[in-house]
């Protein structure tokens, strides 16, 4: 399937644009162009398509809440996290996201129930998280943080999605435009922390090439044209299936950061990270790639900057 093997590699590649960007950028600014561009570009198709935007002050304190926890602070996380480790190891880390969300959803938010499965998945997933981080030999320094930044930023997204569930989806607004508002949101949010935490904005004209099209494709692909493809695939086989997206993302994330950038792993890295894939299967089971009927379906709600799969 084009569009499911395209959008993998679009959010896997996302780990190698982040770490091009903060060579220059703060990550702030980097996450607050990020934003802002994604924004401009779901903005654009939410007037074209004529949807809905919610006007409700109560919805846009909730979208507020899932864009600054699911995009705003996330996104930035990974920016810090990126500057100490190496991109294909932050593209693992992001697969964890469901390993927090479960928890949350069932223990905090109370829209998803424990079962003996779900428990035992979660579980292996953070056994998985110990071997990634290769706990046996010591763990410390710049590399333990930056991989401790990469999963606040994944237990981010988990608190999106299981916040999103709670408080947002039950509005009778389409998914474009619940994700046109939290990426405004966390523009706004960004607008406001980013000055006070790196101090004035980038020249743009003092900046290297290679900066400014990681920024546009974070932006404009990752957080833009990437959505469109995730809905597309939706329609085409389910949101279930539509989610197997998160089995590849680290996929792509760590090819692009071997042939790209030339980074390393270890055998602990890969070896973790199968064992926290095979525990999010558990607790989610794998749905199959099957062609859904013509028939029409409803459009999903979805959080910024991925429904099924946040990446950073």
């Amino acid at each position: 399937m084009p569009g499911f093997i395209a959008l993998s590699a679009i959010w896997g590649s996302s780990f190698l644009f982040i770490k091009v960007g903060v060579r220059e950028l703060h990550p702030a600014y980097l996450t607050l162009g990020r934003v802002a561009l994604g924004a401009a570009v779901i903005v654009t198709l939410v007037v074209v398509l004529r949807h809905r935007m919610p006007r409700s002050p109560r919805v846009w304190a909730h979208l507020t809440v899932v864009g600054t926890f699911g995009a705003a602070v996330p996104f930035t996380l990974f920016g810090y996290g990126e500057q100490r480790i190496p991109s294909l190891l932050a593209g693992i880390w992001n697969a964890t996201t469901p390993l927090v969300a479960l928890p949350l959803a069932a223990l905090v938010f109370r829209t998803e129930r424990l079962t003996a499965r779900k428990i035992a998945g979660v579980g292996l997933g953070f056994v998985g998280v110990l071997v990634l981080l290769g706990v046996w030999q010591g763990v410390g320094g710049a590399a333990l943080t930056g991989q401790a930044l990469c999963f606040a930023a994944s237990a981010c997204y988990g608190f999106s999605i299981a916040y999103l569930k709670r408080f947002v989806t039950a509005e009778q607004f389409s998914g474009l435009a619940l994700v046109a508002g939290q990426l405004l949101a966390a523009t706004a949010v960004l607008a406001v922390i980013a000055p006070l935490a790196a101090g004035p904005p980038p020249v743009p004209t003092q900046l290297a090439g290679a900066t400014i099209g990681s920024l546009l494709a974070l932006g404009t692909l990752g957080s833009g044209v990437a959505l469109l493809i995730h809905y597309r695939n939706i329609r085409l086989v389910g949101a279930s299936a539509a989610s197997l997206v998160t089995y590849l993302i680290p996929l792509f994330a760590v090819v692009a950061g071997l042939l790209v950038l030339g980074e390393s792993l270890t055998w602990y890295q890969p070896v973790g990270t199968l064992i926290v894939l095979s525990g999010i299967a558990i607790t989610q089971g794998v749905p199959t790639l099957r062609r859904r009927a013509a028939a029409p379906v409803p459009e999903p709600v979805v959080a910024a900057p991925a429904p099924a799969s946040p990446a950073g």
